[in-house]
């Protein structure tokens, strides 16, 4: 699979499951290759339900298995273009490049778009942002609520468990110099 940005602990943490493919299945990633070419399936998702499903192989291994087999058409091989295709909405986008750089303001900042979100980490994960109908971003802190009266406890969201916190954002000039605290005191705990 190819890597988008990863902190050093998320490198060691794919490479220690890349590692440990043999022993903890008993196959190795040449056997394992073979039995995705006997999957019926063709979308990504079914395939990956098909390995749990029939070989209890879970969704890390299955996901880096799919793709060393049938090639990296995976959007992380594209980080542009996966960033491009989240950030389409041209305002959500305008608040997106605003918040994008308030994040990367502190030193050692990695920022990768993800399927359905984009997250910056330095260790690990501090903040992370997903577009919201009507041209909004939604914005999640590594921070409690009570950080500030403009959080929200989160409600449903795909990122990171760490981030306690969130704020709903309707324009570039509300990435202020309060978000920008606030996302430097997210950094500061990563």
């Amino acid at each position: 699979m190819a890597e988008p940005q990863l902190t050093e602990r998320q490198r060691k943490w794919f490479q220690s499951m890349r590692d440990g493919l043999e022993r903890d299945t008993g196959k190795t990633l040449a056997e394992w290759k073979a039995i995705a070419l006997t999957c019926p399936e063709t979308a990504p998702r079914a395939r990956l339900k098909w390995f749990k499903d029939t070989h209890g192989l879970m969704q890390n291994r299955a996901s880096w298995v799919i793709d060393e087999t049938f090639g990296s058409g995976s959007a992380w091989s594209d980080p542009d273009a996966l960033s491009d295709a989240l950030w389409a909405d041209p305002a959500s986008r305008a608040i997106y490049d605003a918040v994008d750089a308030a994040a990367r303001g502190p030193d050692g900042v990695i920022g990768a778009a993800r399927k359905s979100f984009a997250a910056w980490s330095r260790k690990v994960q501090f903040a992370a942002a997903r577009p919201v109908k009507g041209g909004k971003l939604m914005l999640g802190l590594a921070l409690t609520p009570d950080a500030s009266p403009r959080l929200e406890p989160p409600r449903n969201e795909s990122w990171s468990e760490r981030l306690k916190a969130r704020t709903l954002l309707a324009a570039p000039n509300e990435v202020d110099g309060e978000i920008a605290a606030l996302l430097k005191a997210a950094w500061e705990r990563s």
